[in-house]
């Protein structure tokens, strides 16, 4: 069970009157009068006031120096009250600045001389090496539990900044992820609709299968986005495996339904396939998909021509088109959210990512990712 401060505080306040009571007890024993009521109760001021000393420690400190000296000047035994004073000190010096509590340091030190003058005692050179060595000790120690709570708050502060950085850039690859889904799948719904609605009259078998391919785009849809969802609740509590997200092996499957768009498109695959790290083929896959996209969205028509190229040690991967249509301002420069996700997405695993318009006419966007044995051997084991 944890003690508040609050309670350690006071229950330090009430051990440390025990012990100087207990202490006074003994005041007879070593040539000093026997502590009276008005003694013990300034016993009881000098050490149940650091109750609060975390809330106030300068005004404790304060208060209790302030009683240590009437009880210093009415002659009983200084040990019996020094325990409070020394506790005060490092408090001080733990919670406040340098200047302040070595003001208190030396206030206590004075004290501690002020005690052994009125007590007449053979051993003063005793004395004063206590009461300089005592303070010091007692700052030392307190200032370096300062330093060590300010080291710590700054870290805890780091560690909230940089909580708050990885939650903006998770919202940021969420955001990019939702983008990728919906917009492919909602071009080539958009275009389908269009060819439906175009032929409908005319052709209901053609308008047939354009429905049919904006039902299946629409569940897959569906499906990519209950998939992210269930990603993005599952946790390693709840001990469920979430459905993996889509890679290189649906390659087919997305052009299949780019050329049910009406583009003209074909896959070709260089190299042994094999097995790649899952956010590899992610990235593979999805600047695949915005490529395509672009495809639908601005140059309807066109002949388009996807190639991966699997190397020793990186994946290549082109998307290219013969123009047909019109490029906006905004791919050719390379902007738009769309290639800054792609390019974002190269660089998240190390790759890079090439976007303009071809001198033989139409538009490229060609992207090397690298690959590598360990990262492989990772994917391997975090799918398996």
């Amino acid at each position: 069970m944890r003690i508040r401060p609050l309670a350690a505080d006071a229950l330090i306040a009430v051990a440390l009157t025990s012990v100087a009571v207990l202490l006074g007890q003994e005041a007879a024993s070593q040539g000093w009068s026997s502590l009276d009521a008005p003694a013990y109760a300034l016993v009881a001021l000098v050490n149940l006031p650091l109750a609060v000393r975390s809330k106030a420690p300068v005004a404790v400190c304060c208060f209790v120096h302030l009683v240590w000296f009437c009880y210093v000047s009415a002659g009983y035994w200084p040990v019996v009250n020094t325990f409070g004073p020394m506790l005060a000190v490092y408090t001080v010096a733990s919670l406040r600045p340098v200047r302040t509590s070595v003001a208190w340091a030396a206030v206590m030190a004075g004290i501690w001389i002020y005690a052994g003058v009125v007590s007449h005692t053979d051993s003063m050179q005793s004395v004063v090496g206590q009461a300089l060595v005592f303070p010091a000790v007692l700052w030392r120690f307190g200032a370096t539990a300062r330093r060590a709570s300010e080291l710590a708050r700054r870290l805890r502060a780091e560690q909230a900044e940089r909580a708050r950085r990885e939650v903006a850039e998770e919202r940021g690859r969420i955001a990019r992820e939702l983008h990728d889904v919906v917009a492919h799948h909602m071009s080539v719904i958009s275009v389908q609709a269009g060819l439906a609605g175009f032929v409908f009259d005319s052709d209901r078998d053609t308008a047939r299968g354009a429905l049919a391919t904006i039902s299946g785009t629409s569940a897959e849809a569906l499906e990519e986005l209950r998939r992210m969802l269930w990603v993005l609740r599952a946790s390693e509590e709840d001990g469920v495996p979430a459905t993996p997200m889509p890679g290189l092996a649906r390659l087919g499957e997305m052009v299949e339904r780019v050329r049910a768009g009406g583009i003209r498109i074909e896959l070709r695959v260089e190299g042994t396939a094999r097995p790649l790290p899952p956010g590899v083929e992610l990235c593979a896959y999805r600047v695949v998909q915005e490529a395509l996209t672009n495809v639908l969205k601005h140059a309807p028509g066109a002949r388009a021509d996807v190639e991966l190229h699997y190397g020793q040690r990186q994946l290549e991967v082109a998307v290219t088109n013969d123009g047909e249509g019109v490029i906006p301002d905004k791919l050719r420069s390379g902007g738009g959210h769309g290639l800054i996700g792609m390019r974002e997405r190269a660089k998240l695993y190390g790759g890079r990512v090439d976007i303009g318009p071809r001198s033989e006419g139409g538009f490229a966007v060609r992207m090397t990712l690298p690959t590598s044995t360990q990262a492989v051997r990772e994917g391997e084991d975090t799918s398996g």
